[in-house]
C-alpha cells in the first residue's frame, strides 16, 4: 500500500524560499498524477500545484503562479514543491496527493485518492 510523507516544512519570513518534498513509499508513483493543496487555519483546503506522471505538463493556482514550482523525481518516487518569495499569506499546511493514473490537471479534490499527512508551513511578515 502506498504511503506519502511530506516534509520539508518551517517558519521562514517573508521573501524567503522553502522546498518541500513528498516521499511515496509502497510502490511507483511514476504513472501516477501528484498535487499540492493547502489549507490555513480557518479555512477550506485548497489547490496549490498539480503535475502529470512525466512532470512535463504542471498546473498552478493563480495565487502561486510564477512563485511555487513542483516537479518531480520518478527516480526517487518523490515529488517537491518549491516555493519562493513566500507570503504570509502562504501560511498553512501544506499537503500532498496522488491521482493514481490521472491526468495530472485536476485542481478537485475528490481526484485524489490519497493524500499525506500535511507539513506545515509559517511565513513571517
Amino acid at each position: 500500500q502506498v504511503q506519502l510523507v511530506e516534509s520539508g516544512g518551517g517558519l521562514v519570513q517573508a521573501g524567503g524560499s522553502l522546498r518541500l518534498s513528498c516521499a511515496a513509499s509502497g510502490r511507483t508513483i511514476r504513472l501516477d498524477a501528484m498535487g499540492w493543496f493547502r489549507q490555513a487555519p480557518g479555512k477550506e483546503r485548497e489547490f496549490v500545484a498539480a503535475a502529470g506522471w512525466s512532470g512535463d505538463r504542471t498546473y498552478y493556482a493563480d495565487s502561486v503562479k510564477g512563485r511555487f514550482t513542483i516537479s518531480r523525481d520518478n527516480a526517487k518516487n518523490t515529488v517537491y514543491l518549491q516555493m519562493s518569495s513566500l507570503k504570509p499569506e502562504d501560511t498553512a499546511v501544506y499537503y500532498c496527493a496522488v491521482d493514481f493514473l490521472g491526468p495530472g490537471s485536476s485542481r478537485r479534490e475528490d481526484d485524489y485518492e490519497l493524500w499525506g499527512q500535511g507539513t506545515q508551513v509559517t511565513v513571517s511578515s
